[in-house]
C-alpha cells in the first residue's frame, strides 16, 4: 500500500464536549487501522482494562479513540509520564525566580550543607545523573504529606556515584528538585503545579497530591501525576509550541529548549539496557538519551538536537512529540498486573510501537502490524508480523536490523503471513555476551515455535543467508523453502570447535586495533564497501542503509563473539543429508560485486537453483527492490 493514501472519514470525535481541545479535522486522509489494531490487541489480551489515545498533526486531531470504559476525561495515574510535567513546573519556577539549573542543592536547602548531595546541581536531579539512589531502600516508600518530610528521609542516604558521572533512571532525586522549587517560590509543589501549569493549561482534572482524609501524600514528582487524556494533550500542545498555549506564554522558549537538550553528556550509561529505554525500546545507540524530565528518543546526528521526545510510564501511558512530522500524541492506560507479560510484551518498552506506527501512517504507508518479543535462552527477540497465509520469515544481514526489509515486508504481506525480526545482538533484540553459546538458527526455530509455525519460507540476505543455510543443514523439516541472497555457507569454524587460546589472542589484537582506529571509522568503511558493491541504482539505499549501520552498536566486532553460525559444520551436515527443500540462491552482478557462478552449496541441494540480478551489488533487496521482490514472489509461487 506504499504510496497510496486511504481516506477515512470520521466525525469530529475529539470535539464532543470535553474532548481534545485542539483544532478539529472533519475528514482525515490517514488510515489509522494499523494503530487501532495494535491498541485493540492490547486491550483484548487484557493487558489494559481500557485506554484512550489522541494524535495531533499541525494542530489538528487526526486520530482519537477510546477503548473499554475509558473516556478522554478518565483519571489515570500515569507514573513516569509525570516526570515531563514535573520538570516543566520547575522550569516555570526557574523562569519566575532566581532559581537556576546550575544551582547546587545546598543553595536552597541549607540542611544539605556539608553533605555530598549538597553539591548536586538542579539539572542533575532532573536528568538521572545526580548520584542519588533511584528509590528509597525497601521497605520504605515515599508517602509523606509534604516534600520537606520526604527530604528528611533522603538526607541520610549515601550517593551511589559521583554527580554527573553516570546515568541511573529513577525518581527519588526529583523530590529534592521539587523542594528547591518550593523554597524558591515560597509555595508547596502542588500549588506551584496548579498555579503555573494546570490552571493556565486548563488541566482541570490533574494533580500530584491527592486530596483525602489523611491529608494527602507527598507529590511524588517522578511517578505520582494523576491526569486525563484531555489534560495531558493541553500540556503537549504547550511544549510543542515552545511554551505557548492559546497565545499565552506558560514557560519560556529557552526553558523548553533546555529541557530538550542533552543533559547526560559524558555520563556513563550502563551497558545493560535496563536503564536505557532509548536503546531497549527504540534500538537507538546515541548517548544523548535524556534531557530534563524527558527522554530524547530520536536525534539529528548532525546537530545533536532531539526531534522526538517522550516520557513513557511503566504502566503504559505514553506521551510523545515528533518535531519533524509536526505530530504529538498521548496514549493513556494503566497496565493490569506486572508491566512485563509472559509473551514478551512490556507496557514500558513497548511504548514506541505507538509513535512508530503513527510515523508510518503519516508518511503514507500504514500496515497492520503485530509487534512482540519471544524469549530465547538468556534473552529475547523483537519481531513484527503482518498478513495472512503461508509464513515467510525475513532474516537480516550483519550490522543491520529488521528495517532492511521495509520494501519487502508490506508487499509480501498482501499474500503471506510475513515475519521480520532482529537477530540476537542486533536492533532492539537482547544483547549478546561473550560467554553464552547460541546459534542464530536455533533462535529462529524458537521464534517459529513461539509463533506456532511448523514450517516457513525462510528469506535471508548476507548473514541472513548464512543462517538460512544453517536451517537447511540442521532444520530442513521446518522449511517450506529457502531464499538465500548474497550469502549461503559461511566458510568459518562452527560451534563444534570453540575458540582456541591462540585465536583468542589474535582476536584481542584485532579488537584493540579497531578501538584505536575508531568504531565510527570502521562503520563508514563498512558502509562505503556495501555502497561500492552496488550498481547504477545504489544511491536509492544510501540514507536507510547508513541509518541502520550508524545506529548499530557494533558489539560484534568489539568482542570475542561465540560461533553463532554453523559454518563448516553446516557443510558436513549438507554433504550427508542433501535436503530436498526448494532453494534459490540469488546474487547481484556488478563491477564492484563478485560472486561464484556455481555456488558450492548447490551441489548439496537437489532442488536448488541460482538466479543473478544484474547491475546490482550485495544489498540487492534494498538496491533493486522491484527485481528482488519479483524474483522472490515468482519463487514462492512456484514452490506452492
Amino acid at each position: 500500500m506504499k504510496g497510496r493514501l486511504l481516506i477515512v472519514i470520521f466525525i469530529s470525535i475529539c470535539f464532543i464536549a470535553g474532548s481534545c481541545n485542539v483544532s478539529s479535522v472533519q475528514g482525515s486522509r490517514y488510515n489509522f487501522s494499523s494503530l487501532d489494531s495494535v491498541i485493540q490487541g492490547w486491550v483484548s489480551k487484557e493487558y489494559y482494562p481500557g485506554a484512550s489515545i489522541c494524535v495531533v498533526k499541525n494542530d489538528s486531531v487526526i486520530f482519537q479513540k477510546n477503548y473499554g470504559s475509558y473516556t478522554p476525561n478518565t483519571k489515570v495515574y500515569v507514573a513516569s509520564a509525570g516526570k515531563w510535567v514535573a520538570a516543566a513546573v520547575i522550569g516555570a519556577v526557574v523562569d519566575s525566580t532566581s532559581l537556576d539549573w546550575d544551582d547546587p542543592v545546598e543553595k536552597w536547602l541549607p540542611e544539605f550543607k556539608g553533605d555530598a548531595k549538597g553539591k548536586i546541581l538542579l539539572r542533575q536531579l532532573l536528568s538521572h545523573t545526580s548520584g542519588v539512589r533511584p528509590y528509597l531502600p525497601e521497605p520504605r516508600v515515599d508517602n509523606y504529606n509534604h516534600l520537606d518530610s520526604a527530604i528528611i528521609e533522603i538526607l541520610p542516604l549515601d550517593t551511589v556515584f559521583t554527580p554527573g558521572s553516570r546515568f541511573q533512571y529513577g525518581g527519588l532525586a526529583m523530590q529534592i528538585a521539587g523542594r528547591m522549587a518550593e523554597v524558591a517560590m515560597g509555595k508547596e509543589f502542588e500549588t506551584l503545579f496548579q498555579e503555573l501549569l494546570a490552571q493556565p493549561l486548563e488541566m482541570k482534572n490533574s494533580h500530584f497530591t491527592p486530596i483525602n482524609t489523611d491529608g494527602g501524600h507527598a507529590p511524588m514528582l517522578g511517578g505520582g501525576l494523576c491526569t486525563t487524556l484531555n489534560d495531558y494533550i493541553h500540556f503537549l500542545s504547550m511544549i510543542y509550541h515552545d511554551g505557548m498555549y492559546n497565545d499565552k506564554r506558560i514557560i519560556s522558549a529557552q526553558t523548553v529548549k533546555e529541557m530538550q537538550a542533552d543533559q547526560v553528556k559524558d555520563a556513563i550509561i550502563p551497558s545493560n539496557n535496563s536503564d536505557n529505554y532509548v536503546a531497549k525500546g527504540l534500538g537507538q545507540s546515541h548517548n544523548g538519551i535524556y534531557g530534563l524530565g524527558e527522554w530524547r528518543e530520536l536525534i539529528d546526528k548532525k546537530t545533536g538536537e532531539a526531534y522526538q521526545i517522550s516520557s513513557p510510564g511503566w504502566a503504559g501511558a505514553y506521551p510523545w512529540i515528533n518535531k519533524r512530522e509536526n505530530v504529538y500524541g498521548f496514549f493513556i492506560a494503566h497496565v493490569v498486573g506486572a508491566s512485563s507479560k509472559e509473551d514478551g510484551f512490556s507496557s514500558f518498552y513497548g511504548s514506541p510501537v505507538i509513535s512508530r506506527t503513527v510515523s508510518e501512517i503519516v508518511k503514507g504507508h500504514p500496515l497492520v502490524v503485530k509487534q512482540g518479543r519471544v524469549e530465547v535462552g538468556n534473552g529475547s527477540l523483537y519481531y513484527e508480523e503482518a498478513g495472512t497465509g503461508a509464513p515467510v520469515i525475513f532474516v537480516h544481514g550483519h550490522s543491520l536490523d529488521h528495517r532492511m526489509w521495509d520494501e519487502q515486508f508490506s508487499v509480501l504481506a498482501k499474500k503471506y503471513r510475513v515475519i521480520r525480526y532482529d537477530l540476537r545482538g542486533y536492533g532492539i533484540s537482547s544483547s549478546q555476551t561473550e560467554d553464552y553459546q547460541f546459534t542464530h538458527a536455533e533462535d529462529l526455530v524458537t521464534l517459529m515455535d513461539s509463533l506456532h509455525i511448523k514450517k516457513a519460507h525462510i528469506v535471508g540476505l548476507s548473514l541472513g543467508g548464512f543462517i538460512t543455510a544453517d536451517m537447511l543443514a540442521y532444520f530442513p523439516d521446518r522449511m517450506l523453502s529457502a531464499f538465500l541472497a548474497s550469502g549461503n555457507i559461511r566458510k568459518s569454524k562452527g560451534p563444534s570447535e570453540p575458540m582456541t587460546p591462540e585465536e583468542a589472542r589474535v582476536r584481542d589484537k584485532e579488537i584493540a586495533a579497531l578501538k584505536e582506529k575508531g568504531v565510527d571509522v570502521m562503520k563508514k568503511e563498512w558502509f562505503e564497501g556495501l555502497m561500492k558493491s552496488g550498481g547504477s541504482q545504489r544511491e536509492r539505499m544510501r540514507e536507510s542503509l547508513w541509518q541502520m549501520i550508524d545506529e548499530w552498536d557494533a558489539w560484534q566486532p568489539l568482542h570475542k563473539e561465540v560461533r553463532v553460525v554453523a559454518g563448516l559444520d553446516a557443510i558436513e551436515k549438507l554433504k550427508k543429508n542433501h535436503p530436498d527443500v526448494p532453494a534459490l540462491i540469488v546474487e547481484g552482478h556488478s563491477s564492484g560485486n563478485r560472486f561464484s557462478k556455481e555456488p558450492p552449496i548447490l551441489q548439496y541441494l537437489p532442488n536448488g537453483k541460482l538466479k543473478v540480478i544484474d547491475d546490482c551489488g550485495h544489498m540487492l533487496n534494498m538496491e533493486r527492490p522491484e527485481e528482488f521482490n519479483a524474483a522472490l514472489e515468482e519463487f514462492l509461487k512456484n514452490v506452492q
